[in-house]
């Protein structure tokens, strides 16, 4: 599914235009980001959490070369799934 094809979904579910979904969507995806860009968690219970997590530093290999390079530390975002969603995917 991608995200016109959820748009028309909630539009269908909610009785509402698909403008309105579609906002309504954009609305709820910025919050997360601008949540857990951050820090915060965002937890949606029976769906999951979105989180800021940290990356260590690491090595890495060129695939070109084969040679080693130094790949710096980072945030990354990441999800945890709920219990809910995990036994429903099972």
């Amino acid at each position: 599914m991608n995200k016109a094809e959820l748009i028309e979904r909630i539009a269908t579910e909610t009785k509402s235009s698909k403008a309105h979904a579609e906002l309504v969507l954009d609305c709820a995806i910025d919050a997360i980001k601008k949540t857990v860009k951050k820090g915060d968690d965002v937890k949606l219970v029976g769906f999951g959490t979105f989180t800021k997590a940290k990356r260590k530093a690491r090595t890495g290999r060129n695939p070109q070369t084969g040679k080693p390079i130094k790949i710096p530390a980072s945030w990354a975002p990441k999800f945890r799934p709920g219990a809910e969603f995990k036994n429903l995917v099972k």
